[in-house]
């Protein structure tokens, strides 16, 4: 199912270190449920918080299978350790014609499903879609990794 994990860490017990991971994984709800588990193995072996960035990257995964799947396509979950107090997730999928909208949570479709990004929405600090490409488009959210709530 993987193929191909990177790893980049260089000593945790530096403040500035740069920590990555990048996963990619098939775009299925398999493939989505590994890399929600993948992440939070690395994310405990970086000694950080794993509540909020869980429920985000579990989120973003999931759309990706299940909106951005492309036939013989992968999906790449990121992850990056940003000003050493924010956590980047980023997924790149296949889909570049489907671009994710917020959803006002007083829609009136009546729909029981497609209110994840509301989620993502209030737990991430911030999030976004970065301008896609011909072959891809990647959806990111950063997450405050020491903040009260």
């Amino acid at each position: 199912m993987e193929k191909e994990i990177t790893r980049t860490k260089s000593c945790s017990n530096s403040p500035d270190s740069e920590r990555q991971f990048t996963v990619l994984l098939s775009a299925t709800r398999r493939g989505a449920r590994l890399g929600r588990l993948l992440a939070t193995e690395q994310l405990r072996s970086w000694g950080l918080p794993l509540d909020t960035a869980t429920l985000v990257i579990a989120e973003l995964a999931s759309n990706a299978a299940l909106h951005g799947r492309v036939q013989g396509r992968d999906f790449r979950l990121s992850l990056s350790v940003v000003d050493a107090d924010t956590l980047r997730i980023e997924v790149t999928d296949a889909r570049v014609d489907r671009v994710p909208a917020r959803r006002r949570p007083d829609s009136p479709t009546g729909a029981e499903s497609g209110y994840g990004l509301l989620l993502v929405e209030e737990l991430a600090e911030r999030w976004g879609v970065s301008q896609p490409t011909s072959l891809s488009k990647t959806v990111w959210a950063e997450c405050a990794l020491y903040r009260s709530c």
